[in-house]
Parts: C-alpha cells; structure tokens; sequence
C-alpha cells in the first residue's frame, strides 16, 4: 500500500529535497506540500495524505495549531502527524504532542531514517524515537506548562496489566521489548497496547506517554 505523504514546511528547499527523497521510495508518494499551517490543514483535508510531515514553526498558522485542528477533524481521524523540529531541545515538541502529533523529526535526520520514521509512524505500530521521546516529555512537564492537555482518561481506568504496559511504553519499549519484559507474545503485548488507547481515548502512543507522565504512573527524571 502507498503512503500518501503531505510535506509541511515554510522553507522551499527543504520542502524541494524532502519531496525528492519521499517520491524515490517505492511505498510512499508526495501528495501535496504547504508553506504554512493553514495550507496544511486545507490540503489535508482536499489531499487526503495518510501522513503529514509538519514543520513547527511556519507563517500564518504554526504547526502545532495545524495539528491541534487536524487531530480535532474527525474526517482526518486516520492521518498521522510526524513534526519537524531544528533542535531536539525544541521546547514546542511537547506541545505539538499533546496537540495530536505522534512523534517528531530533527531537521538533520538522515534521509533512510526519515523515510522509516514515516513508514512507522503511518502503520501506527510505535513511537519514532521512544526514549528521547519520552525523556523530552519528562523534562518539560518539570516545568509550569499552560499547554491544553488531550482530552483522554487515566491509568485508573486500566487494569493493573495495562498500567504495566502503559508504563513500558512511556519508557520508550516497542511491542517486542515490552513482550519480553512481562513474558507475553508479541500479538498480546500489542493487543494490551491497543486495547489501552480504546480505554484512554488515546489517538496513538505518544499520547500514551503523555498520559503516563501527567497521571504520576511514570515519575520524570526515571526514565
């Protein structure tokens, strides 16, 4: 199956070399670019992208609003968003997390690993980049933060198992990893972590990190 791939930056030449990348792998193809959040959310909705890989900080609408809209349109409840950050510091990370993003890009990424990143994030089956994912989280939740939080239940709507699983996610384990540590299958292990996102309201596992953080079931600074 193709990915239909929406790019999302203000700065034309990387817009250009992103373009040229996705369009020579054989799974995926560009379907439409932006140079400002509006026009994302707009050909989101016209291009009907499986993926949107979106630039931050952009004229008109930043990216977090853009995602923040996309996330909330139940017509695009199947696209996924990969944001693109200069530093992995990036203190709006969090915030395009919890706007609905479900992981994120530095811009010097190599090119093989942003075509996986978009192949992983587009099946749904993990997080891109787990672990500085959810250290990054931690750090910022140390400090005040007035950003809206995901509209999605808590650890105490889930079995002790489940809070099991929720935790190993927040610290960065895949499906395999967290099979291993709790001596389950694969396909339970990963029935367990969607079975947690139906019971939360989860949109996927970056939300799952959050969650776990906020609630206290992962404590920052652990990880």
């Amino acid at each position: 199956m193709t990915i239909r791939v929406l790019l999302a930056d203000d700065q034309n030449l990387v817009r250009a070399s992103f373009a040229m990348l996705v369009s020579s792998a054989g799974d995926m193809e560009v379907v439409a670019e932006a140079g400002t959040g509006r026009e994302a959310v707009e050909l989101a909705r016209s291009a009907r992208a499986d993926l949107i890989v979106m630039d931050i900080r952009m004229p008109d609408l930043n990216g977090i609003e853009a995602t923040r809209l996309i996330a909330a349109d139940e017509d695009l409840a199947g696209v996924k968003v990969l944001v693109l950050t200069t530093y992995e510091t990036d203190e709006h990370i969090v915030e395009a997390l919890r706007a609905g993003a479900s992981g994120f890009l530095v811009k010097d990424i190599r090119p093989a690993e942003l075509l996986d990143a978009i192949r992983t994030v587009a099946a749904g089956e993990s997080l891109l980049s787990p672990g500085p994912t959810a250290r990054l989280i931690a750090r910022f939740l140390l400090a005040p933060n007035t950003a809206p939080k995901p509209a999605v239940g808590g650890p105490s709507e889930l079995s002790e198992r489940e809070r099991q699983v929720l935790a190993l996610v927040a610290r960065g384990l895949n499906n395999a990893e967290i099979a291993d540590a709790l001596g389950l299958s694969p396909l339970t292990a990963k029935t367990h972590v969607s079975r947690i996102m139906g019971k939360l309201g989860a949109r996927d596992r970056a939300q799952l990190v959050i969650v776990a953080y906020e609630s206290g079931l992962v404590i920052p600074g652990t990880v």
